[in-house]
C-alpha cells in the first residue's frame, strides 16, 4: 500500500503541475507553491505551540495528553506535507490542520488500529 502511494502521488502531482501550469502560467504556479509552503509553515508553528501548550497543561494537571499526542502528530504529517511541493499534498495537508479534519482522522486510526495499542 505504501508503495502504492509513493507512486501514485507524484505522478498525480506532476499531472496537476502540468495542468495548472497550463492553465496559469509558469510563475504563478510556481508562486503558488511557494505561497502554500509558507503559508503552510505558520499555520503548522501556531497549531504546533498551541497544541504543545495544551499538551503540557494536562500533564501540570495530572492527565495524560493522548489527544494533544494524537493531534501533534497530525500537525506534524501536515507540516511535511505542505513542505513538499505539489497542490495534492497541500490539499490534504490543509485539511489536517482543521482541528475537526484531524478528530474524524483520529476516530478512524482508532477504530482500525485500537485493538493493536497497548495503553499504560
Amino acid at each position: 500500500m505504501l508503495f502504492l502511494l509513493f507512486l501514485v502521488i507524484p505522478v498525480v502531482e506532476v499531472i496537476l503541475f502540468v495542468t495548472v501550469g497550463d492553465a496559469i502560467g509558469i510563475l504563478p504556479t510556481a508562486a503558488m507553491v511557494v505561497a502554500t509552503a509558507l503559508l503552510g509553515a505558520a499555520l503548522v508553528k501556531r497549531q504546533g505551540i498551541a497544541t504543545w501548550a495544551r499538551a503540557r497543561g494536562r500533564l501540570e494537571g495530572g492527565q495524560l495528553p493522548g489527544d494533544e499526542l494524537a493531534h501533534g502528530a497530525m500537525i506534524l504529517v501536515s507540516g511535511a506535507l505542505l513542505l513538499t511541493p505539489g497542490f495534492l499534498t497541500d490539499a490534504i495537508g490543509f485539511a489536517l490542520l482543521v482541528p475537526a479534519v484531524r478528530e474524524v482522522v483520529k476516530r478512524q486510526l482508532v477504530n482500525r488500529y485500537g485493538g493493536r495499542v497497548i495503553t499504560l
